[in-house]
């Protein structure tokens, strides 16, 4: 196993947040927002000087967060109804644009993993709804086929897949090798399955990357908070002595998004990166 870091938990100063993982050890960098740009939106000029920052301390990169498909999966509208990192709501028809630009970006970073979504939540997930996410890859498979990359698709509760069950019915049915798994147990979580064994179980065969963030569920029942990773609910103890056996060998890329009390991102990231270093360790 591999770790990382999607940067802009850090900072989105992209050059100082590469060296507070330098202080950690970790040598690869997930990319979501740079110096207050999404990822999609990245000019020649800030990935020229991404990559000569990512060259300079010998950090590659390990996966590229991508809002494909954060989008309504039935309304033309340039919908926002969850949280976006930056990036520009985008209709269901600029889509395919999205993901061309992003594969570009990730020939130039040296990655083939890109991050993809499965449209905002509307009402309830039933078979129908299944069907037509299903029908919606067709054209993004075919661009992944093109362009030799994969996408990972995230289980994400905001979204019509938040769970690993989701996950995996939608993925067997797309049935393609260009799509595969970013399983993320926080998500998971929030989204009413136990993380592990359970949404493990059911993802485990299509699983190419995995996002890691803890939670836990306020006493007085009004939500949720994020916490130090190995501090909230969810068994990332027993999720990765899992990934151990069966010898999964991708990237453990840290999501943050614990902020202490009157803290920073920064210091949130800084927390869990210490946390999980010990996680992993044991």
């Amino acid at each position: 196993m591999k770790l990382s870091v999607i940067t802009d938990e850090i900072s989105q100063d992209f050059e100082h947040a590469l060296d507070v993982m330098g202080e950690y050890g970790v040598r690869h960098a997930e990319l979501r927002g740079l110096w207050d740009t999404n990822i999609a939106d990245l000019d020649a000029s800030q990935v020229s000087r991404a990559k000569k920052a990512m060259d300079a301390r010998g950090i590659t990169v390990s996966c590229l967060s991508t809002p494909v498909y954060k989008c309504d999966l039935h309304d033309d509208l340039a919908a926002v109804r969850g949280p976006m990192h930056l990036a520009k709501a985008r209709t269901m028809d600029e889509q395919i644009e999205v993901l061309r630009r992003c594969c570009a970006h990730a020939h130039s970073f040296g990655t083939d993993l890109i991050r993809v979504f499965t449209f905002w939540r509307q009402g309830t997930m039933s078979v129908e709804i299944e069907d037509q996410i299903v029908d919606a890859f067709a054209k993004p498979v075919k661009v992944a086929e093109e362009e030799g990359v994969i996408l990972v698709l995230e289980n994400e509760h905001a979204c019509f897949v938040g769970t690993g069950a989701e996950a995996a019915r939608v993925i067997s049915k797309i049935d393609s090798p260009r799509v595969r798994a970013c399983w993320d147990p926080g998500n998971a979580y929030l989204a009413g399955e136990r993380p592990f064994p359970d949404g493990f179980e059911e993802i485990r065969p299509f699983l190419a990357h995995v996002h890691v963030k803890d939670a836990v569920i306020r006493q007085d029942g009004t939500g949720y908070d994020w916490t130090v990773m190995g501090r909230g609910d969810i068994d990332y103890t027993g999720q990765f002595e899992a990934l151990g056996n069966i010898g999964y060998n991708g990237y453990i890329s840290l999501e943050t998004h614990y902020i202490p009390q009157d803290g920073t991102p920064e210091q949130g990231s800084r927390a869990c990166l210490a946390a999980l270093r010990e996680l992993l360790k044991d």
